[in-house]
């Protein structure tokens, strides 16, 4: 019998660590439902990368290295330029792409196919509030009908909203680091050189890459010091003019990227933040992936979301569904894995130093090769060391 059969489990966001736990859920028994804010599965953001035995490992368990393999960007070097496109340094291909490189959207939509026939989707809607009872978690929508679950788990990012409704308003969790990241496709782009490249000014970075899938389209990347982004949801053309001003004046390619940015359909735009969660359960309800313990860039976010959710539909299938018991063990197996890549994580400040003479500083370290192979060798030593265990599936 399914260790988890009947139990009504609630996984609020379908990005990657939400479908991920799904998946899993399914497979030990449990009749899961994901609700997503969007209409739809995102189609912004970035490349994103898994790296080492245990992520790989996670993947393989899931059945989706294969299509991975036929999504993947092949991510190359990352250069950095001056405005007139002399280049001042690089970083080879393995400090970025890891052993397996994707477009997040494409990541995205793999994960959601393979548990699409475990659990139940609901794109534009969210949950509105949380009541636990004696037989459950009462969750009202904004749109459905309320409904009674036994578990509720949060995996919708940094801003997520089932920690706000059942642990406490994001100023309590979320540190912002002082940056805000951007991206947003540039179709037509004529830039013909397979590297990412990187243009500074103190506070500003902006970079083009080749889309590595789409041979006329071309991906814009910006990283900028300002103020965290309001709570209220800003639109479309709010978050262009942002980033417009922030960049307007600048020279190399930025004035076409801003051009592509003009007519762009989609735009990621976010404050660069760590969340700190001091306990990642309370009752009923528990959280996942950077919802927990995120950090927006450079926190390996995305293989420790997937390992997580491997992780807590497992413990939650040893504990035979006593959320207690599954809770706190899959916090105690977690908590270690994922508080290491916080530790420092200051992406925007590496990215885009805020004074020129940060800026020189960085660019000389990062010249030489011994800083090179001491940044790549941290970015891939604690993603080989977790082994996980086997849970039984039905």
């Amino acid at each position: 019998m399914s260790a988890l059969r009947g139990l009504r489990v609630l996984v609020s966001g379908a990005g990657v660590a939400g479908p991920a736990l799904a998946y899993w859920l399914g497979r030990h028994g449990a009749d899961t439902t994901v609700v997503e804010a969007a209409p739809s599965l995102r189609t912004s953001g970035f490349a994103v990368d898994f790296r080492g035995p245990t992520h790989l490992d996670v993947l393989a368990r899931m059945g989706v290295l294969d299509a991975l393999r036929e999504v993947q960007t092949h991510g190359g070097a990352m250069s950095w330029v001056d405005e007139g496109g002399r280049q001042l340094f690089e970083l080879p291909a393995s400090f970025a792409g890891g052993d397996i490189e994707v477009r997040r959207r494409d990541l995205s939509r793999v994960l959601f196919e393979r548990s699409a026939d475990r659990a139940d989707y609901i794109f534009g809607d969210e949950i509105v509030s949380l009541a636990e009872r004696a037989d459950g978690v009462h969750v009202s929508f904004r749109h459905r009908a309320p409904q009674t679950f036994d578990l509720v788990v949060g995996a919708d990012g940094l801003h997520s909203g089932v920690r706000r409704l059942a642990f406490g308003p994001d100023e309590r969790f979320v540190r912002h680091l002082g940056y805000l990241v951007a991206g947003w496709d540039v179709p037509g782009f004529a830039e013909t050189d397979s590297r990412a490249q990187h243009y500074n000014v103190p506070g500003r970075m902006i970079s083009v890459a080749p889309d590595g899938r789409a041979q006329d389209r071309a991906v814009a990347f910006a990283v900028f010091t300002a103020p965290p982004l309001p709570q209220d949801r800003l639109s479309l053309d709010e978050h262009k003019q942002l980033i417009a001003e922030a960049f307007a004046g600048l020279r190399w390619h930025t004035p076409q990227l801003l051009a592509g940015l003009a007519d762009a359909d989609e735009v990621y735009l976010d404050s660069i933040s760590r969340v700190r969660v001091s306990a990642w359960s309370t009752g009923r309800t528990a959280l996942l992936g950077d919802a927990a313990w995120g950090v927006t860039l450079g926190g390996m976010g995305v293989g420790t979301g997937v390992v997580g959710a491997y992780v807590l539909a497992g413990e939650l299938a040893s504990a035979g569904g006593d959320y207690e018991a599954g809770f706190a063990a899959y916090e105690e197996r977690m908590r270690s894995y994922a508080g290491r890549w916080q530790r420092g994580a200051s992406p925007g400040r590496f990215l885009a130093p805020s004074t020129s003479r940060g800026l020189r500083f960085r660019n000389a370290l990062l010249s030489t090769q011994l800083a090179q192979r001491m940044l790549v060798g941290s970015t891939r030593t604690a993603a080989t060391d977790a082994a996980l265990p086997e849970y039984a599936l039905s």
